[in-house]
């Protein structure tokens, strides 16, 4: 459905997006992960024509949109990171002035607001004012803003940033009704492993511009084939204890937490002697030592040496 060919962006000498290459299969729910500054956003206006790339090209259906970018933006809906709506507003009639550019007019509007206010639980809402909702609620109506047209193609751009975790788990499961009941393909960015690792059928892994893992959830996490995660848990974590797990050659990656530490090692290392008599040398009162399973957290510290959110 979607191809990025080499796709690269460059401002000034800050090189946002290098050779980028993805596909996007119609049906799929397409995970983009990394960090904030990874190039995500900057990769998503670029595959939906609103900004030119400096090399590369975005194939839709076979054909370049860079000279016909009508073809795809036809069919897309955009969910932006940043709340787009007029707040002295309603719901209702946010989603008439949108309805009216996309050019939805009378009964066909009606039935299309009715029906976006259903799906995003906001029908027994749709009179109140936007600057009085909550952060979710606003959250839910920019995604009902983006379905108005019905699109078949629904880019959605870290759409649950700063929301409270009920309104986050409504938003994702209704990223999932809408692709299976609508089969409205779905690229979904997030700097939330949970959120993809939930909802998504492949996924892509960008940092400081590249592209540096692809694949199912599974073929992701095999790249830790050769590596074992252990969670170290204490009240007292201390810097004695940090700073011996940072100079033990044993210690492939680290991630430090306020009461937990994660460490990658190899497999057949033996780790779990020296790491009790680092943590009884350092006065550390250890609560659990406990093998993870690998998680798509775990991969991007194996291959970027930090956490996500860092």
């Amino acid at each position: 459905m979607l191809e990025l060919i080499n796709l690269s962006k460059k401002f000034k000498q800050v090189h946002a997006v290098e050779n980028l290459n993805m596909f996007i299969e119609k049906g799929e729910i397409i995970g983009l992960l990394g960090p904030n500054g990874a190039g995500k956003s900057t990769a998503i206006t670029m595959l939906s024509s609103l900004v030119e790339p400096s090399s590369g090209d975005v194939k839709f259906n076979g054909k370049s949109i860079l000279k016909n970018p009508a073809q795809l933006r036809n069919i897309v809906g955009m969910v932006p990171q940043d709340i787009a709506l007029y707040s002295d507003l309603t719901a209702e009639e946010n989603l008439q002035f949108f309805g009216r550019i996309y050019k939805i007019k009378g009964v066909e509007l009606k039935r299309k607001i009715d029906e976006v206010l259903k799906l995003i639980g906001l029908t027994d809402r749709r009179k109140d004012v936007v600057k009085k909702y909550s952060g979710g609620m606003k959250r839910r109506l920019n995604i009902g803003v983006a379905l108005l047209h019905e699109p078949e193609f629904l880019i959605m751009d870290e759409p649950t940033v700063g929301i409270d975790p009920q309104s986050r788990n409504y938003i994702l499961e209704t990223v999932k009704r809408l692709n299976r009941e609508k089969q409205i393909t779905i690229l979904y960015t997030s700097h939330y492993m949970e959120e993809v690792e939930f909802l998504c059928d492949r996924i892509y892994i960008m940092d400081q511009g590249n592209l540096i893992a692809s694949g199912t959830k599974d073929e992701i996490k095999s790249i830790l084939s050769a590596e074992k995660v252990i969670s170290i848990k204490a009240d007292n974590m201390n810097d004695a204890f940090i700073g011996s797990l940072k100079e033990n050659p044993l210690v492939n990656r680290m991630v430090v937490s306020e009461k937990e530490v994660t460490i990658m090692a190899g497999k057949e290392v033996n780790i779990f002697s020296p790491l009790i008599k680092m943590a009884e040398d350092s006065q550390l009162d250890l609560h659990s030592l406990d093998i993870k399973t690998p998680t798509l957290e775990d991969v991007f510290l194996h291959l970027t040496g930090r956490a996500l959110r860092d």
